[in-house]
């Protein structure tokens, strides 16, 4: 690291020399950073790629970055970090910053400029469950025919409720992406996720459940369910592969048959921080868009080498062949049944690394429909926070340096003249139910299970 600090270091004091300004070292579009030492925040999971290949292929170092990645005991020790300035940025939930700047959990406005990934989660349960799925699940040549819905899940957990018992799956954090998805997947299944009533003082998100979700930090999850504790979970990767690895589990579906392409993390920071560090922001996002790239570039054949990297204990920790099994394009359900996907994970296609206000106004419409926001909002009200914390006006001007010095090209990302933060409307959902980004409320009454517009617990 100190080659490439002395290697921009000479380069300032040359630049000064001449008469010349640090910024124009630099380039023409983006200031010097205004702090260089930086401590980045992660969860050991494999989405958090886009940080150990900017660091690793020295990209932050380019943009006279010094960065320190460190890796955080659960989500809500990673965002309290943030929050408090312990860390001056991390990889977070979709979820994390919205759910923050709206003020379910710890309040604190929380921004982000960058997306660090698309897809990447599964649902595992238990070998006994899966037994009892099998045989509402159709086959073909052998093998299960996918996607597998959760009505096939229903009856097995009606057998638990006549027995007096209780069907419980695991998912990481009340504002992820995994609990969003998990209660999808159950509620297309007909089958109740249970409700938030923060206004109540009820934050279990178990009210009126037929399942009950609770909180379980990913790298514990193999262990939880082994344990008897939960009969599933929801979990990035390589938490569901390491069931199968370990022969204790079986994925059922990857979030990519729940919603194709949906946002998985992001970059977050204060925005306080932002606001005192804009220059330095810029800079991160460039670094990160870089990395994004890299990780699929070449119809993803860097994977094996990122694989290496991400297997290090101090990135993921787990062995590469686990890794491996989804990182580099495909992804085993039964033991035995691995099968071709090739975008489980996405990194930069697809604009992956864009910061869409659709994307955030989802995730909001999710926290109302389970509770977490108790009240009716406006179609207004939706898209003024997803303003307030998604920021594609910064990821724009990272880009565009980026273009401007050659290291990427136009063509890779939207065309920034006409977009305007929403994806056209989506129907690639498990129950074909297509969302409009910009008709909220509208989506709501879609569902047959959920809150909808005026709906009070």
């Amino acid at each position: 690291m100190m080659k490439g600090f002395k290697k921009t270091f000479c380069g300032v004091l040359a630049a000064m020399t001449l008469g010349l300004s640090a910024t124009s070292v630099a380039d023409d579009a983006v200031g010097w950073p205004e702090k260089a030492d930086l401590k980045f925040g992660f969860i050991k999971l494999t989405d958090m790629a886009p940080l150990a290949i900017a660091y690793e292929k020295g990209y932050f170092e380019e943009e006279g970055l010094f960065v320190t990645l460190e890796a955080q005991a659960n989500w809500k020790v990673l965002l309290d970090r943030v929050i408090d300035g312990q860390l001056d940025g991390a990889h977070m939930l979709a979820g994390q910053p919205l759910g923050a700047t709206i003020g379910y959990g710890t309040e604190a406005h929380i921004i982000t400029a960058f997306s660090m990934d698309l897809n990447g989660n599964g649902i595992t349960v238990s070998n006994s469950v899966w037994e009892e799925m099998k045989k509402h699940i159709p086959s073909k040549d052998g093998k299960p025919v996918h996607p597998i819905k959760a009505d096939t899940l229903k009856p097995v957990v009606e057998q638990y409720k006549d027995a007096g018992k209780s069907f419980k799956m695991g998912m990481v954090f009340p504002v992820s992406t995994h609990n969003y998805e998990l209660r999808y997947w159950l509620a297309a299944g007909g089958l109740n996720p249970g409700y938030y009533a923060p206004h109540k003082g009820d934050t279990s998100g178990q009210l009126q459940a037929d399942v009950l979700l609770s909180v379980t930090p990913p790298p514990q999850m193999p262990a939880t369910l082994e344990a008897g504790t939960i009969h599933g979970y929801c979990v990035g990767e390589p938490w569901n592969q390491q069931a199968v690895f370990k022969g204790i589990g079986v994925p059922v579906i990857t979030d990519y048959e729940i919603w194709k392409n949906n946002p998985e993390k992001v970059f977050g920071v204060s925005k306080a921080w932002a606001e005192e560090y804009p220059n330095t922001h810029i800079r991160v996002v460039k670094a990160m868009i870089r990395a994004a790239k890299w990780l699929d570039e070449n119809n993803n054949a860097n994977r094996p080498e990122a694989v290496k990297i991400l297997s290090r204990p101090n990135y993921v920790g787990a062995d590469y062949d686990v890794i491996a099994n989804s990182m580099t394009g495909t992804f085993e359900y039964e033991k035995g049944d691995k099968r071709e996907i090739p975008d489980f994970n996405v990194f930069f296609r697809h604009n992956a690394t864009y910061p869409y206000y659709s994307d955030a106004i989802w995730y909001l419409t999710q926290m109302r429909r389970w509770g977490q926001i108790s009240e009716s909002k406006p179609d207004s009200w939706y898209m003024d926070i997803a303003k307030k914390v998604y920021r594609p006006d910064i990821y724009t001007q990272a880009a565009k340096s980026l273009i401007a010095e050659g290291k990427m090209s136009a063509d890779e990302f939207p065309d920034f003249a006409s977009e305007d933060g929403f994806k056209p409307p989506q129907s690639e959902f498990i129950d074909n139910v297509t969302y409009d980004g910009r008709k909220p409320n509208e989506y709501l009454s879609k569902f047959p299970i959920g809150l909808k517009d005026g709906d009070t617990l």
